[in-house]
């Protein structure tokens, strides 16, 4: 996501905020609502700490290629002087005379000889250490680990986007599904009540009897639970919906449409519909853990090779006797050397090393096979499931036009007394019914559509980003 990207959703953030606050209900596109998601969703915001995390474990892969430079001081008090012993009988003729001459000391004398101490009491050192890798094949390896861990974090943070995107439009499509199922059961409703009130005034008039007018009061009366359901129905989808938008359970909003909107370009959408595994994001994974596996043999390969690294010191030393705060003689010292490792033999470490990773590789390579034969399986059946949704919506959009149809001609009939009440309720009932599968039907392909974009990997994420 770049830079400005960002400052638009964060700036469609806070404008969402304050209509929010500014009104009593703020409508919202889906469009609108996944642009809130992908900004606002902690799970959006951890994916894309993750990436940054990973960019900040390359960099500190990096330094290790750069010279490192640390300064270190040390102070030793010696408590207790090592004592050094001198065998002059080793030595014939010191201190001018033949070894008959040399005065030999009795056994008590040698006995007590405690011979003479060594070093001073106080020692300080201060100085710069430096070094630097020169030839480090392992380590020049391990820097391409890196940049596929970051590849990895790029790709977990597009599937979490992804993810993302797929629940809003299936918690969009639910309280959509949740609007059009109160307007249709309120219609019904609405229906019963006329019914009723026509049998409350012609029984005023003495033309109905008092059971027809509490049938349809009852009639009237059934249907109110399913009203509190759709209600129920409404709150729970559009709390879901907030939660994954990020915003505050209680925030008041209303979303824009209705599932008949979308019937318009279904109909091209599936025909251009292809099982197209490109950007599938198990694949993904998979090519980029293979790829992190071929770098992992390459950096075992390379343990079989030198390593040459520079280094140097700069010091100052200090040694003195009795108090340690006073008689300093600092003398400086410094040295710049190279140090070559040539590895030669550890117990075939390496070699079994490298095997595993062939191992690893051969692994991958299975599974990628047997995760290519399962997604087209899944790819193919989620088309051929959306092709079938879209037969039965527009079976169920006949279903009503008849519905309808038949509706009017109970309402007529029963208006010049030629259809009775049984008639015309089980006509309303059936026109209820046609409804609400006509909105379950759409309901089910938009979902059935949206899994399948988020199998497929195509979902336009930063289109939604730019509005």
């Amino acid at each position: 996501m770049t830079i400005t990207v960002k400052k638009i959703v964060s700036a469609m953030a806070v404008t969402f905020c304050a209509v929010v606050q500014a009104q009593n209900t703020a409508t919202f596109s889906l469009e609108d609502c996944i642009a809130v998601a992908l900004s606002q969703n902690p799970t959006v915001k951890v994916a894309d700490m993750e990436v940054r995390k990973a960019d900040y474990s390359r960099k500190e892969a990096l330094g290790r290629l750069l010279p490192a430079l640390s300064f270190d001081g040390s102070y030793n008090r010696t408590l207790q002087k090592q004592v050094a012993y001198m065998d002059l009988d080793a030595f014939p003729g010191v201190g001018g005379g033949d070894e008959s001459d040399t005065p030999q000391p009795d056994a008590k004398a040698s006995k007590g000889d405690a011979g003479f101490k060594m070093g001073l009491d106080n020692m300080y050192s201060l100085g710069f250490q430096a070094s630097v890798p020169v030839i480090a094949p392992q380590l020049w390896a391990s820097l391409k680990i890196s940049d596929q861990q970051i590849a990895r974090a790029v790709e977990q943070a597009r599937a979490s986007r992804l993810d993302m995107v797929n629940q809003v439009k299936n918690a969009y499509y639910a309280l959509q599904l949740a609007h059009d199922s109160r307007r249709v059961v309120q219609e019904s409703y609405d229906m019963a009540a006329l019914t009723h009130d026509t049998y409350v005034k012609r029984h005023a008039l003495g033309d109905a009897s008092e059971y027809e007018v509490l049938r349809t009061s009852v009639a009237m009366k059934n249907i109110e639970p399913q009203m509190l359901q759709c209600e129920i129905a409404v709150k729970r989808a559009r709390l879901q919906l907030a939660i994954l938008m990020g915003v505050e359970a209680d925030t008041q909003f209303d979303i824009s449409g209705s599932l008949a909107d979308y019937e318009g370009s279904m109909y091209n959408d599936v025909m251009n519909m292809q099982p197209d595994l490109s950007s599938n994001t198990s694949l993904a994974m998979n090519a980029i853990e293979t790829r992190t596996l071929e770098r992992t043999l390459s950096m075992e390969k390379a343990s079989w090779w030198p390593t040459l690294s520079l280094a140097g010191n700069y010091s100052w030393n200090s040694s003195s006797n009795g108090s340690p705060f006073r008689n300093f003689r600092w003398t400086s010292y410094s040295v710049v050397g190279l140090s070559l490792s040539i590895p030669i033999f550890q117990g075939g470490q390496r070699y079994n090393r490298i095997r595993q990773a062939r191992i690893q590789l051969d692994e991958m390579a299975y599974t990628r096979e047997n995760l290519v034969r399962s997604l087209d399986s899944q790819a193919t059946l989620a088309i051929d499931n959306i092709k079938l949704n879209v037969k039965q919506i527009a079976s169920s959009k006949e279903s009503v036009g008849e519905a309808e149809r038949a509706n009017d001609i109970q309402n007529r009939s029963f208006d010049i007394g030629a259809a009775s009440y049984l008639d015309l309720r089980d006509s309303q009932l059936s026109l209820t019914q046609a409804r609400l599968s006509y909105c379950q039907a759409i309901y089910n392909y938009l979902v059935a559509a949206s899994d399948l974009e988020l199998l497929l990997g195509n979902a336009p994420v930063d289109s939604y980003l730019r509005k």
